[in-house]
Formats: C-alpha cells, sequence, structure tokens
C-alpha cells in the first residue's frame, strides 16, 4: 500500500489516522476466517496426538500378540570362557557344562628362503580342505615368488589364508597356509606337481617334510582340533566352538577350558511382565489422552479440542467394546484374571501379586489369552488380535481419523483462499479510499487558497474606503 503519511496536509484534517480506523474496521472481517482456522489447526494437532496414542499401543499390542513373547527364555551360567543364547524351544533346568578342549584351525608352513620375491620355479598346486573340492593354483612366471605365490593362494577364496612369516633368521621368509575352518573335518592336504620339469625349489617347499626324501618340505605346525566338552556328563564334540544341539534350544559359545560350570535356563518372565505392564501403560496413556481432548472446565468455560468429536467416540466405543469382551476362551476369559482390572476412570489398573502369579504360572494359557491359539498369524485371535485388528482400521489411510484429519486441512486451505481474496478486496478499498481522501485534501486545499485570496481583496478594498 503507498505511503498515507502526507494526506491532511492540505486540508489540515487527520486524514490519515480516519484511514488507518477504516483500515482496522475493514480487516476485522478478516478475523472469523483466521478464528476458523485456528480451530481446524487445534483438532488437526488433537487427531495427531490421539493417533500417537493409538500408535504406542499398535506397538504394545503387537507385542502380546507374538506367541514367541510368552516362550522367550533366559540362561545364566556360574563361571567364565562359556557364553549363553537361548531360543523359545529350550527346555528349562540346570545342566552342567565343562569344556576340555577348544576347536582349532590347521596352519602348515614351508621352509625358509633368503627373498620373498624371487621365482622359485614353476608348476601346479593343489589344496584340498576336508572333503571339498581341490583349490587349484596354477604357478608361472607371473607369480612364481612366495609373495606371487601367497596372493594367487587368497584370490582363490578357497577356504584357505596364505601369510608370509619372517622368522629372522638368515633365510627368513616362510609360506603360511592355514584353514579358514576349525575342526579336524578342515583339515588340508597340500600337493605340487611341476610337471615333470624336476628340480624346482617348489617341489621341496610345496611337498610334505619327510626325513628322508624331502627334509625341506613344509610341516604342520598346528593340528586341527575339534571342541570337546562334556555336557551333563555326556561327551560332545564339535567343529566349531560354536556348539549348537548339544542342548535343545540352546547354543553355546566356548572360549577357554576349564572347570565344570552349571547352566540355568529358565523362562523368562521378567520379558512376559515387561510387554504387559508396557501395554497397560500405553492403554493408560491413550485413555488419558482422550480424557483431555474431551474434557471441559466449567468454570473457564475451555473445552477440549475433540469434544462431542465423532471420530474419538467411535474410538473409544471400540476400544471398550474389545476390552470388554476378553480372550477366546482357555484358562484366562478377561484380564481381571490375570490381575488387571478397569477403574472409574477408564483406566487399568495392575494387582502385581496375581499378575506374577499368571506370568509364573502356565505361560501356554497366558499365550493364549493374549496371542490366541493360532498367535498373531491368526486375525482376530485373542484380546490382542482383536485390538490389534481394530486398531490397524483406526490408524489406516481410510479410517475416520485420517479423512478427519485430512478434511480439516482441505477446509483450512479454503479458507486460506477465502482470506486472500478477501485480504485482496481490503486493500483494494483501503487504496479507494486514500485517493478520495487525496482528492479531497486537494479540493480542500484549492478552497482554503481562494477563500485566503478573497479575504485579502476585502481587506484591501476596505482600506481603500477608509473602513
Amino acid at each position: 500500500m503507498a505511503s498515507i503519511s502526507s494526506l491532511g496536509v492540505g486540508s489540515g484534517l487527520d486524514l490519515s489516522g480516519l484511514l488507518n480506523q477504516l483500515d482496522t474496521a475493514e480487516r476485522l472481517k478478516l478475523q472469523p476466517l483466521a478464528q476458523q482456522k485456528a480451530v481446524n489447526q487445534s483438532k488437526i494437532s488433537a487427531y495427531a496426538r490421539l493417533q500417537g496414542a493409538l500408535g504406542s499401543l499398535q506397538a504394545a499390542t503387537t507385542k502380546l500378540n507374538d506367541a514367541k513373547t510368552f516362550q522367550g527364555q533366559t540362561s545364566k551360567i556360574s563361571g567364565s570362557g562359556v557364553a549363553v543364547a537361548t531360543s523359545a524351544d529350550a527346555v528349562p533346568g540346570s545342566y552342567q557344562v565343562k569344556v576340555t578342549q577348544l576347536a582349532q584351525a590347521q596352519s602348515v608352513a614351508t621352509s625358509g628362503v633368503a627373498s620373498k620375491t624371487a621365482a622359485l620355479g614353476e608348476g601346479t598346486l593343489s589344496i584340498k580342505v576336508g572333503s571339498g573340492d581341490p583349490l587349484e593354483v596354477t604357478l608361472d612366471s607371473s607369480n612364481n615368488t612366495l609373495e606371487g605365490i601367497r596372493d594367487a593362494i587368497n584370490a582363490k577364496k578357497g577356504g584357505v589364508t596364505a601369510s608370509i612369516v619372517n622368522d629372522g633368521t638368515a633365510t627368513p621368509y616362510r609360506l603360511v597356509l592355514s584353514s579358514d575352518k576349525t575342526g579336524t573335518a578342515s583339515t588340508m592336504t597340500i600337493d605340487f606337481d611341476d610337471g615333470g620339469a624336476g628340480g624346482d625349489q617348489l617341489n621341496g617347499l610345496l611337498n610334505a617334510y619327510d626325513a628322508g626324501s624331502n627334509a625341506g618340505g613344509y610341516k604342520q605346525t598346528v593340528a586341527a582340533k575339534n571342541a570337546e566338552l562334556e555336557v551333563s556328563g555326556i561327551a560332545v564334540s564339535s567343529q566349531t566352538n560354536t556348539v549348537e544341539g548339544a542342548l535343545q534350544g540352546v547354543t553355546l559359545t566356548v572360549s577357554a577350558t576349564g572347570d565344570a560350570q552349571t547352566l540355568t535356563v529358565e523362562r523368562d518372565t521378567a520379558a512376559m511382565k515387561s510387554a504387559i505392564t508396557g501395554f497397560v501403560d500405553a492403554y493408560n496413556t491413550l485413555v488419558g489422552t482422550m480424557s483431555s481432548l474431551t474434557s471441559f472446565n466449567a468454570e473457564t468455560k475451555v473445552a477440549g479440542e475433540l469434544l462431542g468429536d465423532s471420530a474419538l467416540r467411535s474410538v473409544q466405543g471400540r476400544l471398550r467394546g474389545v476390552m470388554s469382551a476378553g480372550g477366546e476362551g482357555g484358562t484366562y476369559k478377561a484380564l481381571s484374571d490375570i490381575g488387571i482390572s478397569l477403574q472409574l476412570d477408564g483406566k487399568l489398573k495392575i494387582d502385581s501379586d496375581k499378575l506374577d502369579k499368571a506370568v509364573k504360572g502356565d505361560a501356554a494359557a497366558l499365550s493364549t489369552f493374549f496371542a490366541g491359539a493360532g498367535g498373531a498369524s491368526v486375525e482376530d485371535d485373542g484380546l490382542a488380535g482383536k485390538l490389534a485388528s481394530s486398531l490397524k482400521d483406526m490408524l489406516s489411510s481410510d479410517g475416520a481419523l485420517t479423512k478427519g484429519t485430512e478434511g480439516l486441512k482441505e477446509r483450512n486451505k479454503g479458507l486460506d483462499e477465502r482470506y486472500e481474496r478477501m485480504e485482496s478486496g481490503i486493500n483494494a478499498t483501503i487504496e479507494r479510499y486514500r485517493k478520495q481522501f487525496a482528492q479531497l485534501d486537494s479540493l480542500m486545499a484549492n478552497m482554503n487558497s481562494t477563500s485566503s485570496y478573497i479575504t485579502q481583496q476585502f481587506n484591501a478594498l476596505n482600506a481603500q474606503l477608509g473602513k
């Protein structure tokens, strides 16, 4: 808008102030639109809060709708050198574990050579690990140095790692071959064939030591060994230091030998209780959120953003229906059976002693109550399954909350467009007033100038007439 600070100079009237007052009066027409948009935005934020609380309950419900939540096991071992991991099918009990030998991979080393970059001959190197296919390496002028042989073997990635060790002697460089896997099943068989050329240095290095015929041949430096242990007095052998299957659902990772240790496997009741209390906390948070959004303060006359909202009432109704229905038969039929009661304010309260008893009791019955007989794979089976299905509908893109939010956003978009059009009209009106006031100012300035001139002329005439 153009500056109006010079208005009133010609007329002596406060036209600028009058124009400002007219502008303020015109802009009062915008207030209902701004207020309606603020109300809509407040409801959008309220829907977001409600969806957030429903999402938290959905996450907590998902845990209870999974039978694995009630099949967890925990374990502990009395000593060190043995790590334990359990799965759902582990059998609770106490076991004795004693590790007598660790698994290790075989290593062999050649005799030393003076240079790791000098050519050593040509031929074909064959390395077989256990019962696997042989790893064939052709050695020629491009790779027949100690470094070249090392790199050629490693490039094959055939379960063998080659390295060069400097032992500090006059012929210090020795080729070391190590199996990538532990256990006797990964013992290496190594042969070199020079193709009949004979006399090549590689014949001596890459064939096995023999006191009579090949005194410079490779020797075993580390023997392949299996892990050996006793589990409840029964001898167990494993190709690796990770022992699976010795105990059902238990994986032992051994790292040291030593005396017998006590392994205890028991149900993970703490995880079960945590899942249930997490569900109760999420449900109570949701109830508190809905209560806040539908509240009304009689003294201040301030209402919650979603008081009387049909979408929220629908959510409340569906939740009440699911929670009151309980599970599908079984030992437990309602939340109260496991120590969870509904309070007058709509929230849930936990009787810890009763819940502890349920958690430490029949885990299968608890699983059936929440996850149903078919677990999470069956829709609407068990309390958590029913609730999960309802929450999925509530939070879907076709749900009332999402549609309500989208509708409010569209309304605000329309309000913004109306606001812009109305503001543009107000600006045009004020600009018209400004022009009219400028014309009035100019007219009155001319009239004042004419009046002053006539007054001067009359005063001069009176002076001439001696009046």
